[in-house]
């Protein structure tokens, strides 16, 4: 989901925005502001995937506005004044959505903030990150995208590496949570956190992981298939 705001000086030219995001299912619109300073304020206090900005605004142009936000952030700008396209393109803007305009052009350029947020969000999952672990009298750096699963052994970890032999860590599976990105390790057991995009199959509670077995418990169940279907 793209969480989105939108800022127009004009009420009528936001109705609009927040009548066509309510069609789009991939886009929340969380607010709107006729005020680009509120805006401003919310931005910095309240990051968001997408900004729909109109550029001629009175009292700060959106240009200006978008160059002074911090975070990296998706635009697509709106304005009733053609000669400004040049100017938002610089910026690198998603968009350029000249007023008046359908719904079949807005959905297109939706369309292809969802493609950015896909490509960003596929760039991060596939750059290696790394955890520092403290194993044998070292500090030991290993590559997440190498963890097949680990394994609880009271206060002992045993992380399971693809082509690697296992490192045995003196810490508990709730401290390494908190080291891995949560968009691909899920906890399944009690004693067992595992890698998703490792898993070769899922059968009657029972995780396939190359040549080994990882079993679901109840209390881990629900969240794990949610996780694990998506």
């Amino acid at each position: 989901m793209i969480k989105a705001i939108a800022i127009d000086d004009e009420l009528p030219a936001l109705q609009i925005i927040d009548i066509f995001c309510n069609r789009i299912d991939f886009i929340s619109l969380e607010k709107s502001f006729n005020k680009p300073v509120d805006a401003l304020k919310y931005i910095n206090k309240y990051p968001v995937d997408l900004l729909f900005l109109d550029i001629n605004m009175p009292s700060l142009s959106g240009l200006d506005l978008y160059r002074s936000i911090r975070q990296e952030t998706m635009v697509i700008f709106t304005t009733a004044h053609s000669n400004y396209a040049v100017d938002g393109f610089d910026l690198n803007a998603i968009d350029f959505l000249l007023k008046p305009f359908t719904f079949e052009r807005f959905l297109q350029a939706a369309q292809k903030a969802q493609q950015q947020q896909q490509l960003k969000n596929s760039l991060s999952v596939s750059t290696a990150t790394f955890i520092y672990i403290r194993a044998d009298y070292s500090l030991l750096k290993i590559d997440t995208n190498d963890i097949l699963f680990i394994e609880g052994l009271d206060d002992y970890l045993k992380i399971h590496l693809a082509n690697q032999k296992p490192v045995v860590a003196r810490m508990t599976l709730k401290s390494i949570v908190e080291k891995l990105p949560e968009e691909n390790f899920q906890r399944v057991h009690r004693s067992y956190v595992v890698a998703l995009n490792k898993i070769t199959s899922l059968r009657s509670k029972m995780i396939t992981i190359g040549n080994e077995e990882v079993p679901v418990s109840n209390s881990y169940e629900e969240s794990f298939l949610k996780h694990f279907n998506k």
